[in-house]
């Protein structure tokens, strides 16, 4: 009777993994950020991009890769994966993508809304993180359950996913965000990145800003404070992690911190240009 009873338990729990890797998964919204992402690399070593939206709601082309991946995504076997790596940049992927999708998918007369924002109210201002819209696997998510409940969920903690440089990857299509790559993460790539946003993030003033004893910090410190001391401590001890030797030295010396006010323009060319104006 062992045997059986063994061979039902795994057959329950061995969930059959997204037919392709995540890069095939992903090609349409890897052509989609080819197009429209641009990288601005800052003097300091930082790391700012925008998403060209008024353009690829104007192209048929954008358009057509924003369909075929949705259609990818919800086509899908299964969402369930063996690998920390593989579940990391799948997910990051999916937010990113849909995130943009949803932009371009609902114009405010024929324009980009000014901000993500625009598509709550006074009362609700950020529900478009909470709507489940966004078909994975023939599944209706939301982005708040992408990223808080799957990605920075008990699940990925207890089998060791969980990785708070991920507030640094997901994107929600704002000024005040960490910077929207030009290409999707991958198995390959994804811990490399990870770690690549979240150092050239604290190199711009929108996540870490030093002027004498006072250190500003990104607002993403304040609301996700527990995720980030699980994974270094403190706050103060993961954002010295990923500092060079002079800026966490810097940094070290401050007396008092302050949170910066988000950004919530939305990261837009003309928008990210305003800033770079403003601080470089």
């Amino acid at each position: 009777m062992i045997r059986p009873l063994v061979f039902l338990l795994v057959s329950l729990f061995a969930l059959p993994a997204p037919a392709g890797t995540v890069a095939e998964i992903f090609e349409s919204y890897g052509k989609l950020l080819e197009h429209h992402v641009s990288e601005h690399d800052l003097d300091a070593g930082g790391l700012v991009s925008s998403f060209d939206y008024r353009g690829a709601m104007a192209e048929s082309e954008s358009r057509e890769l924003i369909e075929r991946q949705r259609q990818r995504l919800a086509g899908l076997e299964s969402d369930a994966f063996d690998s920390r790596e593989v579940a990391l940049a799948f997910w990051i992927n999916a937010y990113n993508f849909f995130m943009i999708a949803h932009i371009v998918d609902h114009p405010d007369d024929g324009e980009p809304v000014d901000s993500v924002k625009d598509y709550g109210s006074l009362f609700k201002p950020f529900r478009v993180f909470e709507r489940k819209r966004y078909d994975v696997a023939g599944r209706k998510r939301s982005l708040d359950e992408m990223e808080k409940e799957i990605l920075l969920g008990e699940d990925f903690a207890e089998r060791g996913w969980k990785d708070a440089r991920v507030h640094f990857a997901v994107n929600c299509a704002s000024v005040g965000c960490p910077p929207l790559r030009k290409t999707p993460y991958t198995t390959a790539s994804v811990e490399q990145l990870l770690d690549e946003n979240t150092r050239r993030a604290l190199r711009t003033p929108l996540h870490l800003h030093i002027a004498g004893d006072t250190a500003r910090l990104s607002s993403l410190f304040d609301w996700y404070g527990p995720d980030f001391e699980r994974a270094a401590g403190s706050v103060d001890a993961f954002i010295k992690n990923h500092l060079d030797e002079e800026r966490a030295a810097e940094f070290e010396a401050t007396e008092q911190s302050r949170f910066i006010d988000y950004d919530w323009q939305l990261n837009s060319p003309s928008n990210i240009r305003q800033w770079l104006e403003n601080h470089q």
